[in-house]
């Protein structure tokens, strides 16, 4: 599974918006360090708001060492 933390953000007219920052945590959980990975992605792709910007070498260095 994965799971989305929000950090900086703000609560207005009753919607969740940016407040600057890094706004969002992504993580997830897998068999081993690949699938956790994968299904953090995969979550990532479902998230979309202006300015929107993510890091792609999370457990880059890991995997290479598993």
């Amino acid at each position: 599974g994965s799971a989305v933390f929000h950090a900086g953000t703000s609560l207005r007219d009753g919607r969740v918006v940016t407040a600057g920052g890094r706004v969002l945590g992504v993580t997830a959980t897998g068999a081993d360090l690949a699938q956790a990975r994968e299904r953090a992605y995969t979550a990532v792709e479902r998230i979309r708001f202006a300015g929107m910007q993510f890091r792609r070498d999370i457990g880059y260095r890991a995997l290479g060492r598993v």
